[in-house]
């Protein structure tokens, strides 16, 4: 049986004209209240191939004498079912950035936390509030909210890496700001060789709600993914950590990068987290919930919450960095997670 609405008196079409002059919504006409859970969004990957010409043809229309930098934001071409259209995947935006060798990005600083993981090339120097960070292929740069930073790049042959941002959980919540430089007010920072020793952390007087170590070098990455054990999932993973505090490296993004060996099918993984990947070595396959594709080095892609997730590798290992924002759920009591097929019954 089909409910048909009554017409409404003319005191109900008085009550609803003195709503809307208020600005006021009756929540039952919204489709809000007691409505099924929307769709979950869709992974997409940007494959290297493709995407490596496009990049370089950015250094031709756009000189750095002009732009504040040169990136190419990853838009997710199926839209977020909450109608954000200017994410990555939500709460996190990606994009590619380029530098030339000899050019240079000038400093400015931004509440949103922004994470640099290289993919292609060497000789590049990220300054994090006047701590030089060098960038070479596989590294992990660090640039928390509100710290200066800046790029120059001494190398001869282009740049590129994978840029990483929670900009669109400051544009929900409100809170996105912009300063241009120069650089001004840089409090002392501590350097990383006093962060060295495993399991030893100095006591330096400095604030420890972020890492005061802004990079992570490849091979420290690469050496500590070889030892760790496999996970539930079948996966190695290792965590970038503040080392002050064993968290994660910045507080509202979370690093990590996974080892899966050659000829292997994960365990399916669900969660509430939203990530953004880049595979450093290896080639194979991923299916996230109803969508699959394949991947090869340098590649990018981004994957939903709420589906299951299996990686699938070929003949050799692989080796993948991801980003998510894990930590943000985590911190708010939203974070689920859940390895293995669902029972049958639900």
């Amino acid at each position: 049986m089909t409910d048909v609405a009554e017409p409404l008196t003319e005191g109900q079409n008085a009550l609803r004209r003195a709503w809307r002059d208020a600005n006021l919504v009756p929540l039952w006409e919204t489709g809000a209240h007691g409505a099924a859970e929307p769709e979950p969004e869709r992974a997409y990957r940007w494959s290297w191939h493709e995407m490596h010409p496009l990049i370089l043809e950015a250094t031709k229309l756009r000189s750095m004498q002009i732009t504040e930098r040169r990136v190419l934001l990853m838009i997710n071409p199926h839209p977020n079912p909450e109608g954000c259209d200017h994410s990555t995947i939500t709460n996190l935006l990606a994009s590619y950035q380029i530098l030339l060798p000899g050019e240079r990005a000038r400093p400015h600083r931004h509440t949103m936390n922004a994470l640099r993981f290289v993919l292609d090339g060497n000789g590049a120097t990220t300054v994090v509030d006047g701590k030089a960070c060098p960038m070479h292929a596989g590294d992990l740069i660090l640039t928390p909210g509100w710290f200066w930073h800046e790029h120059s790049h001494g190398g001869s042959a282009p740049i590129v890496w994978l840029d990483v941002l929670d900009a669109p959980v400051h544009r929900h919540m409100g809170t996105r700001k912009f300063e241009p430089g120069p650089a001004h007010d840089i409090p002392p920072r501590v350097a990383d060789e006093v962060f060295a020793s495993a399991n030893i952390v100095p006591e330096t007087g400095v604030d420890t709600t972020q890492s005061p170590v802004f990079r992570y070098p490849w091979a420290a990455a690469s050496a500590a993914l070889a030892a760790a054990p496999a996970g539930r999932d079948g996966t190695r993973r290792v965590r970038y950590v503040n080392p002050t505090t064993g968290g994660s490296s910045m507080t509202l993004i979370d690093s990590s990068l996974i080892g899966i060996d050659a000829r292997t099918t994960t365990v399916p993984f669900k969660t509430t987290s939203h990530a953004v990947c880049a595979v450093v070595e290896g080639t194979g396959s991923t299916r996230a919930g109803a969508d699959e594709f394949t991947w090869g080095p340098k590649d990018v892609f981004a994957l939903p919450s709420g589906v299951p997730i299996v990686h699938r590798t070929d003949g050799q290992a692989a080796r993948i960095f991801v980003a998510s924002d894990r930590e943000v759920l985590r911190r708010l009591g939203l974070l689920e997670e859940r390895f293995g097929e669902p029972a049958a019954n639900g």
